[in-house]
């Protein structure tokens, strides 16, 4: 299977940066788009940037202009560089990714595959 194992969470004041990183690894074929969504406490899963495997991004509203998706395809590593961070931006990070398995190479079925999650803190 497919494993996402994200890092760079951390605690960071008001105004500060941190650069999240996530590696897909396992029986890959291809990695398709990927992503980044965060969870803050009581609120619901939302999607903070994605980015298909040609490059190109989509953003929240609430992200543009601070964050910036980018990937490392010969890696399967997608990075989250955040500048400009605000307390809002608090929550656990999830790394998100649509695989094709190397035992799937025939009929290239995409899954859908989630990491663990790293918490993010961002102090006023």
């Amino acid at each position: 299977q497919v494993q996402l194992v994200e890092s760079g969470g951390g605690l960071v004041q008001a105004g500060g940066s941190l650069r999240l990183s996530c590696a897909a690894s396992g029986s890959i074929f291809r990695v398709n788009g990927m992503g980044w969504y965060r969870q803050a406490p009581g609120k619901r899963r939302e999607l903070v940037a994605a980015i298909t495997s040609g490059g190109s991004t989509n953003y929240a509203d609430s992200v543009k202009g601070r964050f910036t998706i980018s990937r490392d395809n010969a890696k399967n590593t997608v990075y989250l560089q955040m500048n400009s961070l605000k307390p809002e931006d608090t929550a656990v990070y999830y790394c998100n990714a649509d695989a094709i398995l190397a035992s799937d190479v025939v009929l290239r079925r995409t899954y859908n595959y989630w990491g663990q999650g790293t918490q993010v803190t961002v102090s006023s």
